[in-house]
């Protein structure tokens, strides 16, 4: 069924204008050449926001390679700060730490804080557990460097868009689990965190998943991701047995989108399990939406955006 009619009139225009994403290996490289074209065209201006922006290697875990990072610090930080992990979205196949430049400028330029966005491994050629071994490194890397960083392992927030969330959600079970680096908050935007969405198991809502992030791209990602390792968490957020312990959650879904069901059952999962819990949906809206930067609708999401950031970590007064 079509959804056109469905979509914000101010954000329909953007959306039907985007280039193909229907995603094969073979398109792979030339999807992964257009994202990175797009990040390169809308960078922030770090100098304007007063903030240092820098890359940094960060060790390996588990024996793995070196993590690059981009690294935002305001010029006006108190130390110890909140410290915010970022990890972009791309569907686990694609993307890097430039295409959210400009959020990530703002958060730590406007609430002095210390951002690293993390440039994780991406499948198919790095399946699990690569990228949350990348993540995970920079997360015991900034507890274990906390005093030099000038960061309170205290208010150690992470979270992402998409994929990058499912990183986010999955990164927090790892940690709880494992026990040795705390996190505080955890920020998921349209968490990709379920497997079976569009399967025959989960097919989801017919009105999502027309736009953008589609059923058959969401089996490519996730077969590419987990390769041959079993289903289960933290790699597959969704499949966790209990979310208790788990960081305060800032989680945001839209009413077109294919992971609309599997975000909301997830919340609500979250609140059951005791972990306080703040859940938006945007109506008429699909992957992707904040693209639409001049829509209602995104002005109003990155309001709540760099508000539930500035809460979760207790940072400073803007």
């Amino acid at each position: 069924m079509s959804t056109k009619h469905l979509l914000d009139p101010e954000i329909a225009p953007i959306i039907e204008a985007l280039p193909s994403m229907e995603m094969t290996y073979e398109t792979l490289p030339a999807i992964r050449e257009m994202m990175a074209q797009m990040a390169l065209a809308d960078q922030g201006d770090a100098e304007a926001a007063n903030v240092t922006r820098d890359e940094v290697y960060v060790p390996g875990y588990n024996g793995g390679p070196e993590v690059r990072c981009l690294r935002y610090s305001s010029n006006a930080r108190r130390t110890p700060s909140p410290v915010f992990i970022h990890i972009h979205g791309g569907g686990y196949l694609m993307g890097s730490p430039e295409m959210m430049d400009t959020w990530n400028v703002k958060a730590a330029g406007e609430q002095n804080i210390l951002v690293l966005s993390v440039d994780y491994r991406h499948a198919p050629e790095n399946p699990i557990p690569a990228p949350l071994d990348d993540c995970y490194a920079v997360l015991a890397w900034v507890h274990e460097n906390a005093a030099e960083l000038g960061v309170d392992p205290t208010r150690v927030g992470i979270g992402g868009e998409s994929c990058g969330g499912g990183l986010a959600a999955a990164l927090a079970l790892m940690a709880r689990d494992i026990g040795d680096y705390p996190v505080h908050f955890q920020l998921l935007v349209v968490p990709m965190i379920d497997d079976k969405t569009g399967t025959d198991e989960r097919p989801a809502d017919p009105t999502t998943g027309e736009f953008v992030w589609t059923r058959d791209n969401n089996k490519l990602g996730w077969n590419a991701y987990l390769g041959d390792a079993p289903r289960i968490a933290p790699q597959v957020p969704s499949r966790a047995e209990t979310l208790r312990d788990l960081p305060n959650t800032w989680l945001a879904t839209a009413q077109l989108d294919l992971f609309r069901e599997e975000n909301v059952e997830y919340a609500e999962r979250l609140m059951a399990d005791g972990v306080a819990t703040e859940l938006v949906i945007y109506p008429s809206v699909c992957h992707g939406w904040q693209l639409a930067k001049d829509a209602a609708v995104s002005k109003r999401y990155e309001v709540d955006y760099f508000n539930a950031l500035k809460r979760g970590l207790h940072a400073e007064d803007i």
